[in-house]
């Protein structure tokens, strides 16, 4: 009777376990089937819509400054993280070469000027010369004639009317040698005043060139952004296009985020962007748009690309970088750095676009005029010097 007593509480004790881990397991159950279905909801009402990456980093232009010309570098106008203006000297070169060689260039115009001068004048020496040659062939003619009358009577030896021959002959000879000398002066000269002659215009092409080259002695930034990358030190010798520095357009940056090509079967050009930053954290959302998708995986394009067709050969699923652009008042607010690490997330919920650019831009995507150089001031230094070494100060022209 003892032993049936004991074994009773031990067993009421049992069955209320079991009846508790049954309960705990049907809510867990239930539980996990409500986990599963919000999860399932959360998925098919919001996260089907957005593919999202963090292998995301900001890119942009990294605009290279060069030298066109070679000197000494004698003034640095710019550091690093300073803001320019397109047009700004960065970097100043000594121009002493450039001076000399611009002095030469406008000497040697001046010589050219006076030369071809001399080759008109010549033409008009020579249309004398040829009058001069041509009367001197009537005199020798016309003697001849009057010793050819008188020959018959005998009145003039044969010796004498010989030479009147060959004096008409040797008046021929001088006649056609002046009219060749004549000829070649004339195609020395053209149809052309002396500031058109080709000598004078190649002279005054070197004067000018020596003068641009004197002007790219400044070397000036060609967009407006922020310094990076210097280079360039204090007395150095450059040589046309060594790297001087970089400047960075703050309003170019961009983020490429490379996305799993899994994630791209809805994504098009133009969809909606967010992007979260690593620098500024969550509470800072830029927004922007799909630009491009790229035409190559990072595979494809890497320096050394994979040989899959070898036989060690694993499948790796393949990304592929998308372009994002960025508001460019976003970045003014909260300015972004090449390389950073980032975040986004595309809506892709309108499919309707495109995945590749249907049209070529109308416009560069990036110009500077920079390295326009207004030449009004060389072009009337070179007409005043063509007009200073021209017979009366002013141009002589072809006949």
């Amino acid at each position: 009777m003892d032993a049936i007593v004991e074994t009773a509480p031990a067993g009421v004790a049992n069955l209320m376990q079991r009846r508790r881990r049954r309960t705990w397991l049907l809510i867990l159950g239930v539980a996990l089937v409500i986990i599963a279905l919000v999860t399932l909801l959360w998925w098919w009402l919001y996260a089907r819509n957005y593919q999202s990456t963090d292998d995301a980093y900001v890119a942009g232009d990294l605009v290279g400054v060069m030298s066109q010309v070679s000197g000494t570098v004698v003034a640095i106008g710019a550091d690093e993280t300073d803001r320019v203006q397109a047009g700004q000297e960065l970097v100043k070169l000594d121009n002493t070469d450039t001076r000399l060689a611009l002095a030469a260039a406008e000497q040697q115009l001046a010589r050219t000027v006076r030369q071809v001068r001399t080759v008109y004048a010549n033409r008009g020496q020579g249309t004398a010369v040829v009058a001069q040659r041509r009367a001197d062939l009537d005199r020798a003619q016309a003697d001849f004639n009057r010793r050819k009358n008188l020959a018959a009577s005998g009145a003039v030896s044969a010796e004498e009317l010989g030479h009147a021959r060959d004096a008409v002959n040797a008046a021929r000879d001088a006649l056609s040698a002046a009219q060749n000398s004549l000829a070649a002066s004339a195609a020395l000269v053209g149809r052309t005043s002396v500031g058109d002659n080709p000598d004078v215009q190649a002279a005054a092409t070197a004067v000018e060139n020596a003068w641009l080259n004197l002007q790219r002695t400044s070397v000036r930034a060609p967009v407006t952004g922020y310094v990076a990358r210097r280079a360039v030190q204090l007395g150095e010798r450059i040589a046309p296009g060594t790297p001087l520095l970089a400047v960075v357009p703050l309003e170019r940056m961009r983020i490429e985020a490379n996305f799993k090509e899994v994630q791209l079967k809805h994504m098009r050009i133009g969809q909606p962007v967010k992007v979260v930053s690593d620098m500024y954290g969550g509470h800072v959302e830029f927004h922007g748009k799909v630009a491009g998708l790229g035409l190559g995986t990072g595979a494809a394009f890497a320096l050394l690309p994979a040989q899959n067709a070898t036989g060690n050969w694993i499948k790796v699923v393949q990304r592929v970088p998308v372009r994002v652009a960025l508001d460019p008042q976003e970045l003014m607010k909260h300015p972004l750095r090449l390389g950073l690490s980032t975040v986004a997330t595309v809506d892709v919920r309108d499919d309707s676009g495109v995945q590749l650019a249907a049209v070529a831009h109308d416009e560069p995507v990036l110009t500077t005029s920079a390295y326009d150089i207004d030449r009004k001031e060389i072009t009337a230094r070179i007409a005043q010097i063509v007009q200073d070494n021209t017979r009366d100060g002013g141009a002589v022209t072809a006949e």
